[in-house]
């Protein structure tokens, strides 16, 4: 594939898996030709799941960010190590640090109340990932002023969190107080952990350019409101979740469920079958699942599922044949196998090596076996 920034053409190579589909919106034109200049050989590598994001970032850098900020930025590139102090005292960093931690859990201090220096992230202008927990104490107004800052994780945010005039592209926010989420114009991941299901979020479009992802959801998760544009979600939580999550949200075309527990059921898959544009479902460790769980989608023209019970494959494999909905299966495990295995957290390492991973599960259980003897404590 061939991009075109402001500084001339550069080949990418797309590494594309079975796994991965072709991004709804994505029309095929056919194979042209490399354009004259351009060079045949490229150390770029990209693939669906990230493609778009990469093209708007070099555009990004091309024609939004300062040549003062993009100056800063290579120049950096060979810089030794530099003292940096936030006010609470100064840590000896590398001047291309890339990401830097602030919540207090990392090596770099903050005081832990009043006023933040600020001034100590232009001592990084490479750092282009920040992670950060409480209060705002300045921090909006900090990234509004350095828009080399792309990524943001937010911990134990505040009631109200207003972005709007940073350069974020990624954010990461978590915290039971969250009441108002306002969204810069150029955001396209938002990640949502422990937030409260009240949350009204404020983004260009009504979401429409964000990949959301809901962390820690379950059987009673709702996307926050404000976002009935969103068109790419994914829902990574417990053993038993709802389609009804995403019920209201009429543009969507991609809906990712990983079980992160057992039993990994789907309740309310129903709901799916209102939604005009879903052309992607990805579940991932549905063990909970049966063959007539996804419902019938007119819109669907892949469904993959990684981790499932061996024996609904056959009925599945006959419900999609002959359908044009492309059907991709992994990890498909035996019944018997899972009954005793399911809760193992060794599990999936059968995918990988059967036997090795047939050892690994062995293993655990005869380590809880053990301890399960040992004597208990008065």
């Amino acid at each position: 594939m061939t991009i075109m920034p402001t500084t001339g053409a550069l080949l990418t190579c797309l590494s594309i898996g079975s796994w991965h589909a072709v991004p709804p919106g994505f029309t095929w034109i056919g194979s042209l030709p490399v354009p004259e200049g351009v060079p045949a050989l490229s150390n770029r590598y990209s693939g669906w799941q990230s493609l778009a994001d990469d093209v708007v970032r070099q555009r990004r850098w091309d024609r939004e960010l300062p040549a003062a900020v993009k100056a800063a930025y290579r120049a950096a590139a060979t810089r030794g190590q530099v003292d940096v102090d936030f006010g609470a005292g100064a840590a000896t960093l590398g001047g291309a640090t890339p990401r830097l931690d602030l919540s207090g859990a990392g090596s770099m201090r903050v005081p832990t109340s009043g006023p933040v220096r600020w001034s100590a992230l232009d001592q990084l202008p490479r750092c282009t990932a920040l992670t950060w927990a409480g209060p705002d104490r300045g921090l909006a107004r900090a990234l509004a002023d350095r828009p080399i800052v792309s990524s943001l994780t937010w911990q134990d945010a505040p009631p109200v969190v207003n972005l709007t005039d940073t350069g974020l592209q990624h954010l990461s926010l978590a915290g039971a107080d969250v009441r108002e989420v306002r969204l810069p114009r150029g955001l396209h991941g938002l990640e949502l952990a422990a937030v409260d299901r009240g949350l009204a979020v404020y983004a260009a479009a009504d979401g429409r350019w964000l990949h959301l992802i809901l962390t820690g959801a379950d059987a009673e998760t709702t996307v926050p409101a404000g976002l009935q544009g969103v068109r790419e979600v994914a829902l990574d939580g417990g053993g038993t979740m709802s389609a009804a999550a995403v019920r209201e949200l009429k543009e969507l075309e991609s809906l990712r469920i990983q079980w992160r527990k057992p039993p990994g059921q789907l309740i309310d898959a129903a709901a799916l079958a209102g939604l005009p544009r879903l052309a992607v479902i990805e579940l991932v460790d549905g063990y909970g699942l049966d063959a007539d769980t996804p419902p019938d989608v007119t819109s669907l023209t892949q469904l993959s599922i990684s981790g499932l019970r061996r024996s609904i494959v056959p009925a599945l494999k006959a419900r999609y044949r002959g359908t044009g909905v492309r059907l991709v299966i992994e990890g498909a495990k035996p019944d018997t196998w899972l009954a005793a295995n399911l809760n193992n957290p060794f599990r999936d390492w059968v995918d990988d090596d059967a036997r090795g991973g047939a050892a690994a599960c062995k293993a655990y259980v005869s380590a809880v076996r053990a301890i399960d003897k040992l004597p208990q404590e008065p």
